[in-house]
């Protein structure tokens, strides 16, 4: 592995890439220390000890929203409006077959409609997320001009960063929204540890070790899983067309355990976090029966036995309806019909797309439990031991596993396809 990093910059036009992309990870990061004028910092961290939603939101923003910056919301409007989009080609066949069957240029064309999708998503989080920290008295808005001003800025700022995440993608050494929300986990990572350790309580040492050795463990796991796959048989029949054959070959359709990632954690915490803001909103009301609804609602957090049992659930389900969304058995049995392709033992056609969503949801199963487990296992942990941060919480240590093996495996290909060209 070191002589490959070292390698990295043995090639000029690599070591250019390299470059740029740290280049505009520094925007990235300047842009989420600029604060918005008018925030009050003790109430900050108060607000953000005791409401670990927004810290697990504060992980998809990159770090951005913690300091409650010009990129407070990051690129997460993005990621929301592409989620939102995909799940639309469900519904209109049109944006389907732009998504998976269309031409380069059709293509660029459904994420000019993600682009699009991500101004209306940033402003109205915006809307909700500053009415909020106004409310909570966190950040202080003079005039409703004020209040306009700000959604300006963080939504013209989401936009940028989002632009800056395509130019990092452009580079081919790895998903650029995914290598801004890394950057923010893991600058984020050294300060989260040391306050930490600094307010554990020394008697508490020995629970200390068994939540780090059990860190550890989960990050093993999480490698172990991210590369699982079930490897099925294809084989492709000989065909002859004149003079030439075609064919015979055989391969394989890998079948990833995972095959969903992190998504169906975005979704669960999203629907997870509206009781939780909606009470913030309600608790501010003179009516008795308000603020006792609002304190109902404030009570559905990580501290209830209920709140672990709809997050469970919740990653449960939506795994199963993302592989859904993305994996089509009967698509892929109909492309390995038409390219002379078959399944050892199974008839082209109806038998092999029964087969492959078999097998997929036998695999989504095992996926969606360790997706839930990896998710409230922290939680749990941190209830019996005492420590809690969210850096080494289920999402930090996903993300950074599946952002690190995507980055690898990109910087690999790029150095593999350097040699060959020099022999």
């Amino acid at each position: 592995m070191g002589n490959k990093f070292l390698a990295l910059f043995r090639f000029p036009d690599l070591r250019k890439k390299i470059l740029i992309i740290l280049g505009f990870l520094i925007i990235f990061r300047v842009m989420s220390v600029i604060p918005l004028p008018g925030v009050n910092i003790e109430k900050l961290n108060l607000f953000f000890q005791s409401n670990q939603a927004m810290g697990m939101f504060n992980i998809f923003s990159g770090g951005a929203f913690r300091n409650i910056s010009i990129g407070m919301l990051g690129v997460m409007p993005y990621i929301t409006a592409s989620i939102i989009m995909e799940l639309l080609t469900m519904v209109f066949p049109q944006l389907k077959e732009m998504f998976y069957e269309g031409t380069d240029k059709e293509r660029a064309r459904f994420m000019q409609y993600s682009r699009l999708l991500t101004v209306p998503l940033g402003a109205l989080q915006g809307i909700g997320f500053l009415s909020l920290l106004r409310h909570q008295g966190i950040i202080t808005m003079a005039t409703p001009f004020d209040f306009i001003r700000n959604i300006m800025v963080i939504t013209a700022t989401t936009m940028f960063l989002t632009w800056l995440g395509e130019l990092i993608t452009e580079q081919k050494l790895g998903n650029g929204i995914s290598l801004m929300i890394l950057v923010g986990i893991v600058i984020n990572l050294p300060r989260q540890l040391v306050q930490t350790l600094m307010t554990a309580d020394p008697s508490r040492v020995p629970n200390l070790i068994m939540f780090t050795l059990i860190s550890l463990i989960m990050i093993w796991a999480v490698v172990i899983i991210s590369r699982a796959e079930r490897r099925i048989p294809v084989s492709y029949a000989k065909q002859v067309r004149g003079t030439k054959v075609y064919g015979g070959s055989s391969t394989y359709l890998p079948l990833k355990v995972n095959q969903a990632g992190v998504i169906p954690i975005i979704f669960a915490i999203s629907l997870l976090m509206f009781p939780q803001m909606i009470g913030n909103f309600l608790s501010v009301s003179s009516s008795p029966g308000m603020a006792r609804f609002a304190m109902w609602l404030k009570g559905f957090n990580s501290n209830s036995i209920w709140y672990l049992v709809f997050y469970f659930l919740l990653i449960f389900i939506f795994t199963y309806f993302y592989t859904a969304v993305t994996f089509e058995p009967d698509s892929v049995a109909d492309n390995l019909q038409k390219r002379g392709g078959f399944i050892p033992g199974y008839r082209p056609g109806e038998r092999t797309a029964t087969f492959l969503s078999r097998t997929s949801n036998r695999l989504t199963f095992f996926g969606a439990i360790f997706l839930g487990v990896v998710a409230i296992l922290p939680i749990i942990l941190g209830k019996v031991t005492g420590v809690t941060t969210i850096a080494l919480g289920g999402i930090s240590i996903l993300i950074m596993v599946e952002v690190a093996i995507e980055i690898i495996d990109a910087l690999e290909a790029q150095l593999t396809m350097r040699e060959y060209e020099t022999y």
